[in-house]
């Protein structure tokens, strides 16, 4: 957890919270289809227990914030454009709700995926 003082309190923030976040742009981008795990146990683990948030890694180092996304990429679109595009909607989009720098932003293609071609 990271925190804030203000002359009000302390403001905490969870690694889930801005997991949520930063999975809710990811998805949301053009040309991605979903998250992937990011190993084979965490696989296993998604087909068992279904977390919404698997894919998504959040590591804080001091003030500053890691995001590592796994994300699985609509077949036909550029992949760099695809990668690119989505790593800036994150930490835009983490750093808007947070107020926090965001460090890095790893975008990490696990696969690519066929839509209905009707």
């Amino acid at each position: 957890m990271t925190d804030a003082n203000n002359p009000l309190g302390n403001i905490y923030i969870s690694h889930r919270a801005i997991a949520t976040i930063a999975c809710q742009s990811a998805l949301e981008s053009y040309g991605v289809v979903g998250l992937a795990a990011k190993n084979f146990a965490e696989g296993i683990t998604q087909a068992i227990v279904k977390d919404p948030l698997a894919g998504v890694e959040v590591n804080f180092t001091g003030s500053e914030i890691k995001i590592d996304l796994y994300i699985i990429i609509e077949y036909g679109t550029r992949i760099k454009s695809v990668a690119s595009s989505v790593g800036d909607s994150v930490r835009y989009q983490v750093e808007k709700a947070t107020g926090l720098p965001v460090l890095q932003v790893n975008v990490h293609v696990r696969g690519l995926r066929i839509s209905n071609p009707d």
